[in-house]
């Protein structure tokens, strides 16, 4: 009889712990999170999109999020990340000024998870479940861009190509520049840079740089910008120079609405689409997995090492480009 009530004990007490643990481990998981989103510049059009793709889809799912804006100024992001650590936020998202004061942001949030996105940190500054980076592989939009142009000149051997570069230090500047360069140097292309230059992401300053250029009177057979803005530049520069912009390939990436209407009318070839609402959800849900105690475990498009969130680029050309449109 003692024998029994002693098993019925052990019983009742072991369901008792694992009912505590399961309560405990719900409350954590079903915690309203708080997350800080500080974005560097809400003015550029791309990041623009990232913010309103978070801020829609966190309402959809009644998450509380708050964006402030840096406006440029590393001064200013770093200031709102303290306020995240003071305000009782959970986790932040954070899309850097400058990627390079990634260590100083993780230093001053003490300890909150941050998920990082549009401009990577230093890989060794990412940590699996703590500080991850959410983006698109930037190769891959250079290496697409490349392979355009030379499935378009027939893999001729010697090209002379135009490149608009982004802002120094970028990691979108770099990944896409560098991929455009590898892509034809693996194809055995003599690619010679008769133009390249950084245009900041900016329209006008490309549109200025190649009409400076086109007063060389220099040859080209391609331009290929790091982004949609600086290749809707160089179209603008073209019509300004009374240049039929189709008869040159031009191409981008983002596969902005501006630049799929270019690219329907033929004045642009090739975007290369980053989806900023894909990539501004699963920033989101990292930061709601992370805020609430939880692992990124089965997240999709994570890679192995737990550090990156990998959204897939997209080819958009005139065959395509309607679907991007909408």
């Amino acid at each position: 009889m003692r024998k029994k009530i002693s098993l019925m004990l052990i019983i009742i007490i072991s369901l008792v712990i694992f009912s505590g643990c399961s309560s405990k481990n719900n409350a954590v998981s079903n915690k309203k999170v708080k997350i800080l989103f500080t974005v560097s510049d809400a003015s550029d059009a791309y990041r623009k999109l990232l913010v309103d793709g978070a801020k829609s889809y966190a309402e959809s799912k009644g998450i509380d999020l708050d964006v402030k804006d840096a406006a440029g100024v590393i001064e200013t992001q770093v200031a709102q990340v303290k306020e995240a650590v003071s305000g009782g936020y959970d986790v932040i998202i954070c899309a850097p000024v400058d990627p390079t004061t990634a260590l100083e942001i993780e230093r001053v949030a003490k300890g909150i998870p941050i998920v990082f996105m549009n401009s990577e940190p230093d890989g060794k500054l990412l940590e699996k479940n703590k500080y991850v980076y959410v983006s698109s592989n930037e190769e891959v939009a250079g290496q697409y861009e490349a392979e355009y142009i030379l499935n378009y000149l027939n893999n001729k051997k010697d090209i002379k190509v135009v490149l608009l570069k982004g802002e120094k230090g970028h990691r979108a500047t770099k990944g896409r520049t560098d991929a455009v360069k590898q892509t034809f140097a693996d194809k055995g292309i003599n690619a010679e840079y008769v133009f390249e230059d950084n245009a900041d992401w900016s329209r006008e300053k490309a549109k200025e740089m190649i009409k400076v250029f086109l007063t060389t009177g220099k040859k080209f057979d391609c331009i290929i910008a790091n982004n949609d803005n600086m290749a809707l530049g160089a179209m603008d520069a073209l019509r300004e120079s009374n240049i039929n912009p189709s008869t040159v390939p031009i191409l981008g990436v983002d596969a902005t609405i501006d630049a799929c209407k270019a690219i329907k009318d033929g004045s642009i070839k090739l975007s290369v689409y980053q989806s900023a609402k894909g990539q501004s959800i699963s920033a989101v849900e990292a930061a709601v997995r992370l805020g609430t105690g939880n692992n990124l475990s089965g997240i999709e498009n994570l890679t192995s090492d737990g550090k990156y969130i990998w959204i897939p680029f997209e080819k958009v050309d005139k065959t395509n480009v309607d679907k991007y449109m909408n």
